[in-house]
């Protein structure tokens, strides 16, 4: 009996693992939905100037946060970075994370991330990395602009933000982690890709990426002010040759 009792709570917190029973084109949809209405509201909306200085997007539809003795963070998403011709192909990640604590009950939070550098983007890339270990993170500011910028918000890679029964925020997501979403990438390209794949690549987007990639350029039109994502890695490459194997391709 003492078994069966003991089993509950740990086949409960199993259950809060599983992904969304939702497909990737329906999480794109809602992706669409919470960053053109996080956007529409400027005076409590993402600052506009620091959206045009990101290098990419993170928007996580629905994450959930639930807690039963042990608390976690889990929801799925998108990332989507500048290239030479704007914002480039959606790469799925999933967002988990969790805290010790003994309440129980559940919360849904949609969460926006903006990449401020270029080793926040590289992290992307990577199978797994943790906000506040592997990528420095702080809360975003919300209103119309960033003079306000803090020395914490001016140094962190990724700034983020969250919204909960219609609370628009910062919010330092510290301890969460991000990796790719495998499952959704095939869901959505038709087959199996990294998101360096699609993020490191000029990879052509899905048809049910166009709504989505259209509000990110509603609001930062531009493309990567300098060069498309491709192009640095193979400069960053070259940069760490030893100056003897560079010479020999002049």
């Amino acid at each position: 009996m003492r078994l069966a009792v003991a089993a509950v709570p740990l086949l409960f917190l199993s259950a809060l693992k599983l992904p969304a029973a939702d497909s990737g084109q329906e999480r794109l949809r809602d992706a669409t939905q919470v960053f053109n209405e996080i956007m529409s509201t400027p005076d409590k909306g993402i600052p506009r100037d620091l959206l045009d200085k990101a290098h990419c997007a993170i928007i996580v539809p629905g994450l959930k946060k639930a807690a039963f003795i042990v608390g976690g963070k889990y929801g799925s998403g998108f990332a989507l970075c500048r290239t030479a011709g704007g914002w480039g192909a959606p790469a799925a990640v999933k967002m988990e994370g969790g805290s010790v604590g003994l309440q129980i009950g559940a919360q849904s939070t949609d969460v926006v991330m903006l990449v401020m550098n270029e080793r926040g983007m590289r992290r992307l890339m990577e199978d797994k990395f943790t906000l506040g270990a592997e990528a420095s993170v702080a809360a975003g500011p919300v209103g119309r602009d960033s003079s306000a910028l803090t020395d914490a918000q001016m140094s962190a890679e990724i700034l983020s933000w969250s919204r909960a029964k219609g609370l628009f925020a910062g919010v330092a997501l510290t301890g969460a982690t991000l990796r790719a979403d495998s499952d959704a990438n095939r869901d959505l390209y038709g087959q199996k890709l990294h998101n360096k794949d699609i993020l490191g690549k000029a990879m052509n987007p899905p048809q049910e990426a166009s709504e989505l990639i259209a509000a990110l350029t509603r609001y930062s039109p531009h493309e990567e002010r300098n060069k498309p994502i491709e192009n640095r890695a193979k400069d960053k490459i070259q940069a760490d040759r030893p100056e003897k194997d560079k010479n020999k391709n002049k």
